[in-house]
């Protein structure tokens, strides 16, 4: 969110302040909890009128050398007068003048920027210029230099004062502040103010610079209309009050729609937003100045001279400000005449009854509308708005007059408006702040010092958190209804801090730490290796959100999706994050997808993440009738250049031969709507880890054309049986080992998991291991290339126990399974 340090000082005047420069209230922002992200100056003209000045034509003679130039003496505030020729006809004694100094840059309004240069012209030294009104950027005229009174200038005329300040357009800083979601005070200028007053006042961490400080302008005086008692010519009628708590209107009548002057024009660019015409921008400025968003109808374009709150009818049709036809549900509220929809409320305007410069009687509505309508009917059309964004997270319910007394206020003196009869108000069910009980034990241990007990309650003041009673333990205390974050003596202490300030908790010397067992179970730091070693192996790591499609699930049928045990979103942001994820693997395929479609598809990456389900049964005192279970996953993606499904099946096997979990073998998979092809290792006490490829109809889905092999391991049983495992030591083998390879042809029906049983259960204690390292398809035959290694603990083996044992090996895989050497 953007706010403008001109506009913020209009509501905290810190000219005098020795913290007014705009990085020292961005530090001060900041440290109080709205985060600063950038800072950026805003000039008034091209350049800034930077080596500017205001000059005193001290006298003003012919050039000796040419009949249209004068020589002139100006007084600028230095120590000489400088001599300055000059080609105006305008010029005489005693005028004052904008200088533009040597080195200055003038930007002109037609053409390039050029520098002001010592020089001299027909024979005369020439130190700076006098200034046309198109050569400081501010106009076309020409015709001679500009001459400042009190007609044009709107500062000091003093000698030397810069010419920006002189003629009102001194430069602008936005600051642009990261406005967390539940921080809905800060969403306009007043707001941010508010809480910029209560940092500069505490923000040293011992003082109370109360007095020392300008004090807020209140939102009475002559920037706010008083409103006259009586009835509005138009007939408002609020037939929703669920959505509409409070709903007020104002008819004004003799509206000139006219250009916005230039100062509410600067306002409103250095924030972003382009004018449009008076009632636009008067609505817009009230919405950033107060947060208050208000919406301006033409009352000649109202339908029978009512204007009517109710909620949609299914399938009616709205015409919205860009012309675009929307299709209403029965939950979406409206602003309607008597005819159609005017507006989606706190939404979005209609082309309908939308100001045009034609317009000369305008209603103004202020209301509070209530957040979960307007999220959910934003969200349900695509829509997001500066309206929308506050009333989805709550405006403040206690200015929906003053947003119109202010309006009215600024069209009545900029547009020459006249109200016409009273305020239409309907006031019903707004929402209160908290009360909330703050003892002092209670602050002093979240704290971890006792802070000065007035200073406490002077913070919470300065806040709008009011105290409504005292005793020796603690505060019984009122928060705003525009604090809706503010509910618990956590949420308090939360205040205080930020305002005290978090770096004025002094750090204590020494830590003091309860010892405690550590659990068997050191899930994190199982985590921690197995990422190491994923990464070691070529992986990279991903995290993806929870929350997921629900038209996931209906793309395929398989056990690790349970339709009947969804977890759905009561109010989902879109229907792309409407259930919370039970697999891992289509976040998997969504980064694979991405991930090719920027030219990377060579792809191996892992995930840990939980599933999510619900499961129904009988309530009970001790169970809900509705109880969640949250298992965690880990998943391995690998596609790409050297992936296929025995290559990912030995990074498995590696990482649960580093967690200690042993295999009972290995079963195929049955082919499914996720998997075409995998096998499922058992594993003992660490449930089955599945490893497949996904089909390629469910690859299409997400426009990936190469395999895709993807693998799910259950975390928590693997942590498990990893904590359970027992470690034997053994002294490491003193005699070498060998390795032999075996190319075999594989008869049809035979499974890699058969050949591995056949050969561990024959070649005896010498078996260290058995590896599968190449597979060959053809049309009609499969081979695959078997490693085993060979070691005898106590001796070096010779050729002809190596031998003996190949041969037995052989032999087995030839009677049992007619599986052959390749020749």
């Amino acid at each position: 969110m953007k706010v403008s340090y001109d506009w913020i000082k209009s509501w905290l005047p810190l000219e005098a302040n020795a913290n007014a420069a705009p990085e020292s209230i961005s530090a001060a922002l900041t440290a109080s909890g709205l985060e600063v992200e950038g800072l950026e100056e805003v000039v008034a003209t091209p350049g800034g009128l930077v080596g500017m000045v205001v000059g005193e034509v001290l006298a003003c003679e012919q050039h000796p050398g040419a009949d249209r130039l004068k020589v002139t003496s100006v007084d600028v505030g230095s120590e000489e007068p400088l001599s300055i020729v000059c080609g105006a006809p305008n010029v005489a004694a005693g005028q004052k003048v904008v200088v533009a100094t040597v080195g200055a840059f003038c930007h002109p309004s037609d053409g390039e920027p050029f520098k002001i240069k010592k020089g001299k012209i027909r024979g005369e030294v020439s130190m700076g210029m006098l200034c046309a009104e198109d050569e400081l950027g501010l106009g076309a005229g020409h015709d001679g230099i500009l001459v400042l009174d009190s007609s044009n200038a709107t500062g000091s005329l003093s000698v030397g004062t810069p010419a920006a300040e002189a003629l009102g357009l001194e430069s602008d800083h936005v600051i642009e502040i990261g406005l967390t979601p539940n921080r809905t005070d800060g969403m306009s200028h007043f707001g941010v103010a508010r809480d910029l007053r209560a940092a500069l006042r505490f923000g040293d961490g011992t003082s109370d610079l109360d007095g020392d400080l300008p004090a807020l302008q209140p939102m009475t005086g002559d920037r706010w209309a008083t409103l006259p008692k009586g009835d509005c010519p138009i007939d408002v009628q609020v037939q929703a009050s669920d959505g509409a708590p409070a709903y007020m209107g104002l008819l004004l009548e003799d509206v000139q729609m006219c250009a916005s002057p230039d100062w509410l024009a600067r306002r409103l660019r250095a924030i972003g937003l382009e004018p449009k015409n008076i009632a636009v921008d008067v609505t817009n400025y009230v919405l950033h100045d107060i947060g208050q968003p208000l919406h301006a109808f033409d009352a000649d374009r109202i339908g029978g001279g009512k204007i009517i709150v109710r909620r949609a009818s299914e399938g009616e049709a709205f015409l919205g400000l860009d012309e675009k036809e929307y299709k209403l549900s029965a939950a979406d509220l409206v602003i309607a005449d008597a005819d159609s929809p005017l507006c989606l409320a706190g939404v979005w305007g209609g082309a309908k009854s939308g100001v045009t410069v034609e317009t000369t009687r305008v209603f103004l509505e202020s209301a509070w509308f209530d957040p979960v309508s307007v999220r959910k009917s934003a969200r349900r059309h695509g829509l997001s708005t500066d309206a929308s964004f506050r009333f989805e997270r709550g405006v403040d319910p206690a200015i929906t007059l003053h947003g119109l007394q202010r309006a009215a206020a600024l069209l009545v003196e900029l547009a020459g408006a006249r109200i016409s009869g009273g305020v239409s108000t309907s006031v019903s069910g707004l929402p209160q702040g908290a009360n909330i009980r703050l003892d002092w034990d209670y602050l002093d241990v979240l704290v971890g010092v006792a802070l000065d007990r007035q200073r406490v309650r002077n913070i919470l003041e300065s806040l709008d958190i009011h105290l409504t009673a005292e005793n020796e333990e603690g505060l019984d205390l009122s928060a705003p209804a525009y604090r809706r974050d503010v509910t618990r003596p956590a949420d308090v202490v939360e205040e205080i801090l930020r305002i005290h300030g978090y770096d004025h908790i002094p750090a204590p010397q020494g830590m003091r730490v309860a010892t405690q067992t550590p659990p068997k179970i050191d899930m994190e730091g199982i985590q921690r290796e197995i990422s190491t070693l994923l990464v070691g192996r070529g992986y990279t790591e991903i995290m993806s959100n929870s929350l997921t499609k629900s038209s996931y699930s209906e793309l395929v049928e398989d056990p690790c999706l349970d339709p009947a045990a969804e977890v759905r979103l009561l109010n989902p942001l879109s229907s792309d994050t409407a259930i919370m994820r039970q697999s891992l693997v289509f976040q998997g395929l969504e980064v694979v997808a991405r991930n090719r479609n920027h030219q990377h598809s060579n792809l191996r990456v892992f995930e840990f993440g939980k599933g999510y389900f619900q499961k129904e049964g009988e309530a009970s005192e001790t169970t809900p009738a509705v109880t969640y279970q949250e298992p965690r996953f880990l998943a391995l993606w690998a596609s790409g250049e050297g992936s296929d499904l025995y290559t990912l099946k030995a990074e498995v096997e590696a990482l649960l031969a580093r967690m200690g979990v042993d295999s009972k073998g290995e079963t195929p998979l049955e082919s499914t709507g996720l998997f075409s092809e995998g096998v499922a290792l058992k594993t003992k006490r660490g449930g089955t880890v599945r490893i497949g490829q996904i089909t390629p109809a469910l690859a299409r889905e997400f426009s990936i054309s190469d395999p895709v092999f993807w693998a799910e391991l259950p975390w928590d049983s693997l942590c498990a049986a990893s904590g359970n495992c027992r470690v034997k030591a053994t002294a490491l083998p003193r005699h070498p080992w060998v390795r032999r390879d075996l190319s075999l042809n594989i008869p049809s029906g035979v499974t890699y998991a058969q050949i591995e049983k056949t050969i561990r259960s024959t070649a005896g204690k010498l078996l260290r291991s058995v590896e599968l390292f190449d597979v060959y398809r053809a049309d009609d035959a499969t081979s695959y290339a078997v490693a085993l290694t060979l070691q005898d603990p106590d001796k070096t083996l010779n050729d002809k126990v190596i031998d003996k044992t190949m041969q037995r090996v052989i032999g087995a895989l030839d009677s049992q399974l007619r599986v052959s050497l390749r020749k």
